[in-house]
């Protein structure tokens, strides 16, 4: 049984179909004679529902679910009749179901993967006629590429074989046959390249860039935060007060959408140079963007650009290696353990679910900047023996 719930004074519905919880705003103020008029509409389509006559698109389609649920009707259509659909159809499909549960910058990026490799490769073939010696020679191939003289990293091909394995075990799954996805590894990726600066380096680039960007690099070294995160961040999410920087959302190819993952939405809390420098920020924009680091025209970042005009260039005339700028993340990372800070309230800070990324990736650099690897041990030994030689 549904209900009908009050929201910002407008009445939305909540019900169930098809297993899945939905819940659709409606126009309605919140009034006694409106929500008497929603329950009426409410109890039409469970009635609906139980003759199997319901469509989710006739009564709301707008929703985002509304295509979901014609994808599953259009699947179970295929299914009862014993057909077997291609893969560029069956993947249609399953797109259009997957695009509900996933970020906007997410479904752009499968639905490229599909469109440039899986489709050309196996567009035309029913399903179940994949088999796993066509999915060992697809990869084969993909290791074998080469795009603009580049062959693909292991990292790509893993991201390109990751939707194709979602897909393939889902065919398998509907229509009833042995997946061909049985022991086919991920390729073996290279320890991440970690190369953070020094702590010299980062103050010569914080000190010598340009006025409107010493803010943001600032931030970027000393609070680690992501580049879709700093991209995306607004004035709204910086509390002063408490000295936080909240992460609720990430700017991803010029798509505002929620941060990363669960662990990504974190509180951030800033250091004294990261405090300053974003008050200076504030008083020098004097509210000319929602966002904390914007163009002329008030609108985000795009990193990109900035990458290209500021920071190369900037690399180049202080004579410091070029490195990507997700370096300054890195950067912090490696600063907060040198400085001795807790393992746990780092990974908090990095957004990170736990302390693994933190001992196989960027432990090795806390004895090149501290200088003190051993010296608890040697110091332990040295009191020893001076103990044992009086």
């Amino acid at each position: 049984m549904g209900t009908v719930n009050g929201r910002g004074k407008k009445l939305y519905l909540d019900f169930r179909y098809r297993g899945i919880r939905c819940r659709e705003q409606t126009n309605l103020d919140d009034t006694k004679a409106n929500r008497k008029r929603a329950e009426v509409f409410l109890k039409r389509i469970e009635a609906e529902m139980h003759l199997k006559t319901f469509r989710y698109e006739n009564h709301f389609p707008k929703s985002k679910k509304a295509e979901k649920f014609r994808a599953m009707e259009l699947m179970e259509l295929a299914l009862s009749s014993g057909e077997v659909l291609h893969f560029a159809e069956f993947s249609e499909i399953w797109l259009k179901e997957k695009n509900a549960e996933w970020r906007l910058s997410q479904q752009k990026t499968v639905e490229d993967i599909f469109r440039i490799y899986l489709i050309p490769a196996f567009g035309k073939r029913p399903i179940n006629t994949i088999k796993k010696t066509d999915l060992m020679a697809f990869r084969g191939e993909l290791v074998a590429k080469n795009v603009k003289g580049k062959s693909l990293s292991a990292s790509r091909i893993n991201h390109i074989m990751s939707p194709l394995r979602m897909l393939i075990n889902e065919a398998a799954d509907r229509h009833g046959y042995e997946t061909p996805w049985r022991n086919i590894k991920p390729l073996p990726i290279p320890k991440s390249d970690v190369n953070p600066f020094t702590l010299d380096e980062a103050m010569n680039i914080i000190n010598n860039v340009r006025e409107a960007f010493k803010a943001y690099y600032t931030v970027r070294f000393f609070a680690g935060l992501r580049t879709g995160e700093i991209d995306g961040l607004t004035w709204r999410n910086i509390d002063f007060k408490r000295r936080q920087i909240l992460i609720t959302q990430s700017l991803v190819n010029g798509e505002l959408g929620p941060a990363k993952t669960q662990t990504s939405h974190r509180s951030v809390d800033m250091c004294q140079m990261v405090y300053d420098a974003l008050v200076s920020h504030k008083q020098l924009m004097s509210g000319k963007s929602k966002f904390v680091f914007s163009n002329a025209n008030g609108n985000p970042l795009l990193h990109r650009n900035v990458t290209r005009r500021i920071w190369y260039p900037l690399l180049d005339f202080l004579e410091i290696e070029r490195r990507n700028p997700y370096q300054t993340r890195h950067t912090a990372a490696t600063l907060w353990l040198a400085a001795g800070e807790a393992p746990e309230w780092i990974a908090k800070q990095l957004g990170h679910s736990n302390t693994n990324m933190l001992f196989t990736v960027y432990s090795r650099f806390v004895p090149n900047l501290t200088r003190r690897d051993g010296s608890a041990f040697e110091a332990f030994l040295n009191r020893q023996l001076e103990g044992d030689s009086k």
